[in-house]
């Protein structure tokens, strides 16, 4: 009995202790970034239960432990605060408009697997992830310190009072927006405007002021501003908390690794902090029994209200993508097995499809929990499967237990997972990486980090490949001869027509594509033809490919050239680049099919014949 239903049950033993390991690993982690994502710790226990369970049964790779991570929950951090916002801070009324979100990512991936796209996901610059994943690492870092010492700017009162008058002007907006759309609003009469302002009640100032508070100090930016004051409303107990789990996760790494450091300071901080009954801020109440689809994703879809989140949605995809692929091959280098691409983002996107309809924030291929299943034994999609049925057994059997876990120890956790994110291995290759190759980066990090992760992400990718495209150009122009019989660039079957010829002839190679990177170099071949020249050989047997500007740019050559009465050979014109000229009658209009030549010789063979002058008795050029 080594397969059931296409499972294979042959390394059972292994993949449960695996799974089990992994799930323990997971358990602190899912907790941590649910709170941070701000959905609460459920959010973040229920992705990594269906993210990892249906990644497992469905993806491409074995030994793979999927979950929430650090790059997703930061993004997913942005798309849940700005939609929050945009719902008056009410993140019951948000929730179906995220989880829709959520579920559209998923499908992307799913999309992204079913045509194909997995292999080249490996083609995004590294620059750019090394920026990405830096800056994930500042803001969880920074985001982290405010909870760490225990304050929270939405209960500070002094704070939240500063934002009571935008709070009473954005409140009278709703009212007169209402008003304007009942048709009720006029300038002669404001009686109905009064009647219901009259109506504001302190609690609704309040909570709308407790909302610009917390938008406010959200983020990086925000983080930085309020900083000041909590220093000055630092609640040692929680500093004090988040501070011992620091250490022991830490600390407890150089006496074993056999145990998750991270579990052991999540145990014995919150035992401290329970046990001795202190009076310390525990994170939000975990639902107890199964989780429950939220079908309002359905029943209140709307396409405008999602729309301005796709391409936050695709971002998340692709950064799910990128980081369960990596996760795949650093699977492959332990395990000695090849990994299914395509496979894997179906999987991927189905866990976290999934995980949207039962309210979990999305996740990846997490690369320290796949390490470590495979270390404990697993070899299968079953021991993924196996952490995620554990999670669940502790959502079931612990849910009211673990609602007692302080939330400056999660804090803590979280500041260390900010710490170890980081692209440290790109972080010192600084003073031997290229210029642009570190300006993308710090472009990437810096905008990432205080303005934007997607926009940043997007930005990074349009200037890495102009500086690609602008590198690939210049290559091109250097490897390509643009003078006329030069020894030292001349081929080697050029050598003899070189001592036979001055400038009756003149040779153009074309090395590499030619696109719109290059075509500013070919365009200068016009201006360094002699006048006296006759004949252009432009020779094409080291060009693979033709991009449609850089047919337009030779079109526009040989035009002027054929117009000064040039006459053109084409030598060694390859499958793709021909069909290209033949498309827009380059051939046969401007160089005949009797000036196209397969070989050097051929062509040679046509000069001998018909260049006026080119060949004499004694092999000199003679004049017209």
């Amino acid at each position: 009995m080594k397969k059931i239903l296409g499972f294979d049950f042959s390394h059972f033993r292994g993949d449960m202790f695996g799974g089990i390991t992994a799930g323990i690993v997971a358990l602190p982690l899912a907790l941590a970034f649910g709170v941070s994502s701000g959905l609460g710790p459920s959010a973040g226990l229920y992705g990594a239960i269906f993210v990892s369970f249906f990644a497992a049964m469905f993806g491409g790779t074995n030994t793979q432990i999927s979950g929430p991570t650090a790059p997703m929950t930061a993004v997913s951090m942005v798309v849940i605060a700005g939609i929050v916002a945009a719902f008056d801070g009410e993140v019951s009324k948000a929730l179906p408009a995220i989880l829709t979100v959520f579920l559209l990512a998923g499908l992307m991936q799913i999309g992204l697997g079913m045509a194909g796209l997995g292999k080249y996901i490996r083609y995004i610059p590294y620059p750019v992830v090394s920026g990405f994943m830096t800056a994930i690492g500042v803001i969880i870092l920074v985001t982290q310190i405010l909870p760490a010492v225990g304050y929270y700017p939405k209960e500070d009162i002094e704070y939240v009072n500063q934002f009571k008058p935008r709070a009473e002007e954005i409140i009278l907006d709703n009212i007169l927006n209402e008003e304007a759309g009942e048709g009720i609003l006029v300038l002669e009469d404001f009686r109905e405007t009064i009647k219901r302002a009259e109506h504001i009640t302190e609690e609704q100032i309040l909570k709308e002021s407790q909302t610009l508070a917390g938008s406010e100090a959200s983020g990086v930016i925000g983080a930085i501003r309020v900083f000041p004051r909590a220093v000055s409303n630092v609640s040692w107990l929680e500093l004090l908390l988040a501070a011992g789990t620091i250490l022991i996760i830490y600390g407890f790494k150089r006496i074993t690794t056999k145990v998750p450091s991270t579990l052991v300071a999540l145990l014995v901080m919150s035992g401290v902090a329970y046990g001795f009954g202190l009076d310390y801020r525990p994170i939000e109440e975990i639902p107890s029994g199964l989780p429950i689809p939220n079908l309002e994703i359905f029943t209140g879809f709307s396409l405008g209200g999602i729309s301005p989140y796709i391409f936050t949605a695709l971002t998340l995809a692709l950064l799910g993508a990128i980081d369960s692929l990596l996760t795949s091959v650093v699977a492959d280098n332990m395990t000695k097995t090849k990994h299914k691409p395509n496979k894997e983002l179906v999987g991927q996107g189905i866990g976290n499809s999934v995980a949207a309809i039962f309210g979990g924030i999305p996740g990846a291929g997490a690369t320290i929990r796949t390490v470590v299943n495979i270390k404990a034994g697993g070899k299968t999609r079953l021991s993924g499967m196996m952490a995620g049925v554990l999670l669940l057994v502790i959502l079931l059997a612990l849910g009211p237990v673990a609602s007692q876990i302080p939330a400056a120890v999660l804090a803590g956790i979280l500041i260390t997972v900010g710490i170890g994110v980081m692209d440290y291995k790109g972080l010192k290759a600084i003073p031997y990486m290229p210029r642009p190759e570190i300006a993308i980066m710090f472009i990437v990090l810096v905008l990432s980090s205080i303005w934007n992760l997607v926009y940043a992400v997007g930005i990074g990718l349009v200037i890495a490949s102009l500086m690609f495209m602008k590198k690939i150009g210049d290559v091109m122009a250097e490897r390509s001869s643009i003078e006329s019989f030069d020894r030292s660039k001349a081929w080697p079957d050029e050598v003899n027509l070189q001592k036979s010829l001055k400038d009756e002839v003149f040779i153009k190679h074309i090395r590499g594509p030619l696109f719109f990177g290059s075509t500013s170099y070919f365009q200068q071949l016009i201006k360094q033809i002699p006048e006296h020249t006759s004949t252009i050989i432009i020779r094409m047997s080291r060009m693979p490919y033709i991009y449609q500007s850089g047919l337009y740019a030779m079109e526009d050559v040989l035009v002027d050239l054929v117009k000064q009465g040039k006459t053109i050979l084409l030598v060694g014109v390859l499958k793709q680049p021909r069909y290209m000229l033949e498309r827009i009658d380059i051939i046969p209009d401007l160089v005949p099919e009797e000036q196209v030549f397969d070989s050097f010789e051929d062509c040679l063979k046509w000069v001998k014949e018909n260049v006026i002058g080119a060949f004499s008795e004694n092999g000199d050029t003679q004049k017209r």
